[in-house]
């Protein structure tokens, strides 16, 4: 087995191992939603993981396993504190129910087949250009290219999206005179999911460092930004959300009428 299957074989079993404990703390307070958390948090393990195995003294690195983790952190902490603030998802609520319903299977067994093990491997293919990219930097000691500079670029403006879109959202939500009301102010006047945004950016611009290694690693990692973009905009990100938004929020059809769905843009003139 080549060093760098060996160190994802590593970074895989370790991940499972740590599911199944959350899994186990999610059946004794019967809420799984904290795993949402654990998607970005989960990331940083695994760069740190990788570089533990291969090192962290190159530069692509060190800008792979730093631009990860302050992308992970600020997320995690952001989306922890969200959970403790408002408890369970009623989304994984509804999700488990109609699925104990349909299977007849009993919570832990839905939670654990449903949520804790689906989420290993999307988790583990989305952070492939962290884990390959700093195995790969141990044998190219070279600094940063233009690519991989511009691919930090990208990555930090993409943090910095996503954590201004967060906060103007916190920000809407917190005022009780915007309930029922659709948040069109700020980045959310140019697109309809600057946090959706924001990741795509960051992980696309993470690939960006990696490929500046070259076209072996870029081929072996693009999996990730490509899976991550699908998930966002066509699977359980966007997608999801809005079904639910039309429902709820009378005044959605016509943001969504005037309003980029993803990639930021001056709002239509309607």
């Amino acid at each position: 087995m080549s060093d760098a299957l060996w160190l994802l074989a590593i970074n895989f079993a370790g991940l499972v191992a740590v599911i199944l404990l959350l899994w186990g703390t999610a059946t004794l307070i019967r809420d799984v939603s904290f795993i949402d958390a654990f998607w970005a948090f989960g990331m940083v393990l695994l760069a740190w993981a990788a570089a533990w195995q291969a090192g962290m003294e190159a530069p692509h690195a060190k800008w792979l396993l730093g631009l990860t983790t302050l992308w992970g952190l600020r997320l995690g902490i952001h989306l922890g504190l969200r959970w403790a603030r408002h408890g369970e998802d009623p989304r994984y609520a509804k999700i488990l129910a109609k699925t104990m319903e349909k299977r007849k299977w009993s919570w832990a067994k839905t939670a654990l087949l449903m949520v804790f093990l689906t989420q290993a491997p999307l988790l583990f293919i989305t952070c492939l250009p962290a884990q390959i990219g700093i195995q790969a930097s141990a044998a190219s000691p070279a600094p940063l290219g233009i690519m991989g500079w511009i691919g930090a670029a990208a990555a930090l403006a993409g943090i910095a999206f996503e954590t201004i879109g967060d906060a103007q959202l916190d920000r809407f939500r917190k005022d009780p005179a915007n309930k029922g009301k659709v948040l069109d102010t700020g980045l959310w006047r140019y697109t309809r999911h600057p946090n959706y945004f924001g990741d795509a950016l960051t992980w696309w611009g993470i690939w960006l460092v990696v490929a500046d290694l070259g076209w072996a690693p870029a081929l072996a990692s693009i999996v990730g930004p490509v899976f991550l973009t699908f998930t966002l905009t066509q699977w359980s990100g966007k997608a999801l959300l809005e079904k639910g938004l039309h429902k709820t929020r009378p005044q959605y059809a016509d943001y969504a009428q005037r309003t980029s769905g993803f990639v930021p843009w001056p709002p239509k003139a309607l």
